[in-house]
C-alpha cells in the first residue's frame, strides 16, 4: 500500500476507521522532511495493514495548528482512533519498523482502562 495525502476534511475519518494510522506532518520545503519520505515510503509497502497518511502542513495549515505541530517532519500514530505515538524528526527504518511492531502489540483497550485508573486517582 502507499501513501496517502489526507486534508482536514479527511482526518478524523481516516484515524477512526482504520486499526493504525500513522501521519506523517511535512512540508515540501522541509529537507527533513524530504529525507524522510522514502523511509515512509518504505514502511506502507512493508506495513500494508498499516494506513500510511501525509499531512501538507502547508496546504493543511489549520490541521497542523490543531494537532500543535510544532517541528517537521512530526509523526503521529494512531491506534483504534487514540493516539499512541508522537515523535518530531527523522526516524530511522529501523526505528520506525519497532515503533510499528510495538503499536501491533499494543492492548489500546488495557492502556485506555490503565490511564483513566491513574487519572482518577
Amino acid at each position: 500500500m502507499s501513501t496517502q495525502d489526507i486534508t482536514a476534511e479527511q482526518f478524523n475519518d481516516t484515524i477512526n476507521d482504520n486499526e493504525i494510522v500513522l501521519v506523517d506532518f511535512w512540508a515540501e520545503w522541509c529537507g527533513p522532511c524530504k529525507a524522510f519520505a522514502p523511509t515512509f515510503s518504505a514502511s506502507s509497502d512493508k506495513h500494508p495493514d498499516v494506513v500510511h497518511a501525509k499531512v501538507d502542513t502547508e496546504a493543511e495549515q489549520a490541521l497542523a495548528a490543531a494537532a500543535q505541530i510544532q517541528a517537521i517532519p512530526t509523526l503521529m500514530a494512531f491506534k483504534k482512533g487514540h493516539m499512541v505515538f508522537r515523535h518530531s524528526g527523522m526516524l530511522p527504518a529501523k526505528d520506525l519498523d519497532g515503533i510499528i511492531t510495538q503499536i501491533k502489540d499494543l492492548d489500546i483497550e488495557a492502556a485506555l482502562k490503565e490511564q483513566a485508573a491513574s487519572e482518577a486517582e
